[in-house]
């Protein structure tokens, strides 16, 4: 049996969706950070199926850069979700209300 684009598109598409459940139904600031990275995952997958399939480094390449945005968005993001457990001693999204300190 040979693998197609269809199969990775498939295995995509279940990322995406199963990463969306996760930012719509849950309400902790860390799971919701995890499901948004497993959506651009899907996203990476999509790009690099497309690339082999079509023989062009392109999608690889934007991968690479994306990849190297996620890493620096995870440091930030992360410091953000300490600095506000450090303030308000929660990381549930419904007692995170408002902002004001």
């Amino acid at each position: 049996m040979e693998i197609t684009l269809n199969h990775y598109l498939a295995v995509s598409g279940l990322l995406f969706t199963l990463g969306l459940m996760g930012v719509i139904l849950r309400r902790d600031l860390l799971v919701i950070y995890m499901s948004l990275e497993m959506m651009l995952n899907a996203a990476n997958l999509t790009l690099v199926a497309f690339s082999r399939f079509n023989q062009h480094l392109d999608g690889q390449i934007m991968v690479f850069f994306t990849i190297t945005v996620a890493a620096a968005e995870v440091a930030v993001g992360l410091a953000l979700i300490v600095a506000l457990y450090r303030v308000r001693q929660t990381t549930k999204v419904g007692d995170l209300t408002t902002l004001k300190f």
